[in-house]
């Protein structure tokens, strides 16, 4: 006889949604404190189960992920946003896809690009003076949106272009809040910002076409040692062979230009908040900063042995992990804890309820980088912490994500310091990722060494 895992009851028609739509984060981790492993709620008319067991999100991610597939709630704006892209394609076309993608981020040409990004990131600090009071989100979009035109679609776009670019973000992410009436109704029915939201659809896939015209007299013959790798570049030559199609671009496109540089920014907001709450921390990435990097700038050398800076980084994604959740669907009838779950449901998989889970944490709320220390890893299920996700569709920039992070925090920490000058606790916006409702306002601070 299947059974049900527990859960709260809900209303009619919203479910819990309302309550879900309200504060995700604190309503993920009511579940998981409330009910443990598993827990059950509806979203409005979808089924959810909500999976913080880190040996179950282990099989469901890896050693039983041939059984789980994109649910396909993310159909609908998403997919009308990202298209056939790697985040959401499934099956062959995703191996394809996956395949292709492969070279432009492998280690060797990436360790190849570390002193591109210190670039990026050296141009972006040559325009700050001691005093000065940035925007550090905004600050760290506008490098990582850099990063990625450069290393994957081989471009530089001007600053006002960029900028462009950065101002179509806020209505996409608003499309995709929590929203009680939108869980309720058919994807058909029309709501106040779908026009906003596509509008920016429709800029982004403009940026895109010129970007890809720009490109397609510049991709290097097939079999040539010296074409260029970048991701675009490879596709460009695919569709050459008549492997891509101009819409597959396009939604790859789209992908890498969101996707690609969404996390790492707000990875690197994350951690500027948190080295300017805690200064005995931001003292010990100092010090490691200036025994590795001396007088010289980052190298892909120095990169490999910050070693405090590295934890400090994972844990700013452990305490706020930019993808808070992740979705996936039974293919057929599953166990999981004891209990059925029915194919076709939707199963949450809470990045942040299980990142700060007392199960698995000690002091969960507290900043400690020395919790990714190899001798403290080990007291730990290895998905207690899952910021990449996991398995055969693990996120594929997770290492371009944690060098660029390095490169970017080494580069600017080696000449100052972020006060941030907002209030604590932050209160965060549930969109795609995990934003930070307020402005992020820092005073830039030089060094003192």
């Amino acid at each position: 006889m299947s059974r049900t895992p527990p859960g709260p009851k809900g209303r009619p028609v919203f479910g819990s949604a309302r309550q879900y739509a309200r504060d995700p984060f604190t309503f993920v981790t009511a579940l998981e404190r409330a009910y443990g492993g598993i827990a059950r709620f509806d979203m409005g008319p979808l089924e959810t189960y909500v999976v913080t067991d880190p040996a179950a999100i282990q099989r469901i991610l890896v050693s039983d992920a041939a059984n789980f597939e994109k649910p396909a709630f993310q159909d609908d704006a998403l997919g009308d946003l990202l298209g056939e892209g790697l985040l959401l394609s499934e099956g062959e076309t995703w191996r394809t896809q996956r395949d292709l993608a492969n070279p432009a981020f492998e280690m060797s040409r990436l360790s190849g690009m570390a002193d591109r990004i210190v670039d990026h990131a050296e141009s972006m600090v040559d325009g700050w003076a001691a005093g000065d009071v940035i925007d550090a989100e905004e600050a760290m979009t506008g490098v990582t949106l850099n990063v990625i035109l450069d290393l994957m679609m081989g471009v530089e776009l001007e600053e006002a272009r960029v900028e462009h670019v950065r101002e179509q973000l806020e209505p996409l992410g608003k499309r995709f809040e929590p929203d009680p009436i939108r869980f309720a109704l058919p994807d058909w029915v029309p709501m106040p910002d779908d026009a906003e939201f596509e509008a920016a659809v429709a800029e982004l896939e403009t940026v895109i076409d010129e970007i890809v015209r720009r490109r397609r007299d510049d991709i290097g013959r097939e079999g040539d040692p010296d074409a260029p790798m970048d991701f675009l570049s490879i596709l460009l030559r695919a569709r050459g062979r008549g492997e891509q199609t101009d819409e597959q671009i396009r939604d790859e496109m789209m992908t890498m230009l969101l996707a690609g540089h969404d996390t790492t920014a707000l990875t690197l907001t994350y951690t500027w908040y948190l080295l300017s709450e805690h200064p005995e921390v931001e003292r010990r990435v100092h010090d490691e900063l200036d025994a590795v990097l001396g007088d010289g700038r980052p190298t892909m050398a120095d990169v490999r042995e910050l070693e405090y800076t590295t934890w400090t980084i994972e844990e700013a994604m452990r305490l706020y992990p930019p993808v808070y959740t992740m979705f996936r669907s039974p293919t057929r009838p599953i166990e999981i804890d004891g209990y059925t779950v029915p194919a076709g449901t939707s199963i949450m998989l809470p990045q942040w309820a299980v990142h700060r889970s007392e199960e698995y944490w000690e002091d969960p709320e507290t900043f400690d980088p020395e919790r990714f220390s190899p001798e403290r890893r080990t007291d730990r299920p290895r998905f207690a912490y899952f910021p990449f996700g996991g398995g055969p569709r693990h996120c594929i920039g997770k290492h371009l994500a944690m060098l660029e992070a390095r490169s970017i925090l080494a580069t600017v920490a080696d000449r100052y310091r972020l006060e941030f000058l907002g209030e604590s606790p932050l209160d965060l916006l549930p969109t795609l990722t995990a934003h930070p409702r307020q402005e992020m306002s820092m005073r830039v601070v030089p060094r003192e060494t």
